[in-house]
């Protein structure tokens, strides 16, 4: 699940960057992201 919202925000701010739209807003999706990915990073491993 968290792997899909990575993707999906990832690939909003790679178009919002490239179309340079709404810019703080791309810049937020990208450090949602990153939280995300180091989120499931983390509860991946304690679950093993």
């Amino acid at each position: 699940m968290l792997w899909t919202i990575f993707a999906v925000i990832l690939i909003l701010w790679g178009l919002g960057f490239a179309f340079d739209v709404a810019g703080g807003l791309i810049h937020i999706l990208l450090v949602l992201a990153v939280i995300s990915l180091v989120f499931n990073l983390f509860s991946s491993r304690r679950s093993r």
